[in-house]
């Protein structure tokens, strides 16, 4: 019996780069730069002063009772699904609740709600937490909120591992229609780090970039960190035909694996296996694949090993890769990463153009791949990847391809 295909049939982005996904996507294609100074805290000085935040002011959204009952990174999340679901001109009925469902990765919390707390107690001497803390820093919190307000009544439930929290996501609820379990899933990312105590404890780590993100230049320094959300709408393509949706992307498959190794250090191993099990699972070759949206932070170590692990896989097919990291321009968005980068695969799919990697200046021999350096190319895209490897050595791959009745 062949497995159900799952197809992308609408998407929403909220980013740094812009207030949609359109917007999101002109700017990776322009190659802009979406990183801008961070606002002071009250809670203290930090030596990180930039950031991809969201620009849009999401009082001006949402009404004031929603935003004391939603932290910063559900609102992102509930934006990002109301596009994606508008975009997929899908309609959820009474009938059709209970076979939809949402799943949302993160890699944090409701940060906003923790610190609203620490300034209550220790600067306000306040006796007590706002009535709303606990639900609003559920890690489950943006999937809850996605699920009442689109009316999603099928399986729905959140997913965090680091920084392959959206694909992960992505992998479960392929899984879902795959399985039959669910006709329609809502899925995707969020993520709202801009926050004191999160960028406090990054500068611990010393990885982020005092300067410009730049992925595999020789003279990289670090990663540059980045708010917002990105969701589509994955059906089953039976139900997708059977309304006639437009379908924008086939999700082919995913791969995942563990390193089992460290805590922060990345290693080969596990990244390697994920590529291939992702291939693997969407019957794909390493000649089929055209695009690959790197995970490409910036650090020395995560670079290198993520170009030494594409050659390993990809042999003499990596010199005819394209690769290309967003992160330059949109910061990393940690849990939301894969989300917002998915915007653009299913970009590079539709216009045949692959996003650049930007402020790159000195080619590094241990990155001696095509990484698309500062400006956007035109090529066929038949099949991309979208790469994910996170701290504590949790990875994951998806895979998408051009929708072929």
């Amino acid at each position: 019996m062949p497995i159900p295909r799952a197809v992308i049939t609408g998407y929403g982005c909220i980013s740094s780069l812009g207030n949609n996904a359109p917007e999101t996507w002109a700017g990776m294609t322009e190659g802009r730069n979406g990183i801008s100074p961070v606002n002071p805290s009250e809670l203290g000085e930090l030596s990180i002063s930039r950031a991809g935040a969201v620009q849009r002011d999401l009082s001006k959204v949402f009404e004031p009772r929603l935003m004391r009952q939603y932290d910063r990174v559900s609102l992102l999340a509930i934006l990002a699904a109301r596009e994606a679901l508008a975009h997929s001109g899908l309609e959820i009925t009474e009938e059709l609740s209970p076979r939809a469902g949402s799943i949302i990765g993160i890699g944090n919390c409701g940060w906003e709600a923790v610190e609203e707390g620490y300034v209550r107690s220790l600067l306000e001497r306040k006796r007590r937490s706002k009535i709303f803390a606990v639900p609003r820093v559920m890690p489950s919190a943006p999937t809850s909120s996605v699920s009442m307000h689109l009316g999603l009544k099928g399986p729905s439930f959140g997913v965090t591992s680091a920084c392959s929290s959206s694909n992960h996501a992505f992998a479960a609820a392929l899984q879902h229609i795959r399985s039959g379990l669910a006709d329609v899933m809502v899925v995707g990312g969020a993520e709202a780090p801009i926050m004191f105590g999160i960028l406090w404890a990054w500068e611990a780590l010393r990885i982020v970039a005092p300067g410009p993100c730049s992925p595999f230049d020789l003279n990289r320094r670090g990663l540059v960190l980045g708010e917002g959300s990105g969701v589509v709408v994955l059906e089953s393509l039976e139900h997708a035909r059977a309304r006639g949706a437009t379908i924008h992307a086939e999700f082919a498959g995913a791969g995942s694996s563990a390193d089992a190794s460290d805590l922060v250090i990345p290693s080969p191993t596990g990244p390697e296996q994920a590529l291939r099990s992702c291939l693997q699972d969407a019957r794909l070759n390493t000649g089929d694949i055209d695009y690959i949206n790197a995970h490409g932070t910036g650090t020395k170590a995560n670079d290198a090993i993520e170009c030494t692990v594409i050659r390993r896989v990809f042999g003499e097919q990596a010199e005819r890769l394209s690769l290309s990291s967003t992160k330059a321009m949109h910061g990393h968005a940690l849990g939301g990463a894969g989300a917002i980068e998915m915007i653009a695969c299913i970009g590079a799919l539709n216009e045949n153009l692959v996003p650049p990697t930007i402020n790159f200046e000195t080619p590094d021999p241990e990155c001696a791949l095509d990484v698309t350096p500062n400006h956007a190319r035109e090529r066929e895209v038949r099949a991309v990847l979208s790469n994910a490897f996170a701290f504590g050595g949790l990875n994951s791959v998806v895979a998408l391809k051009k929708f072929v009745d």
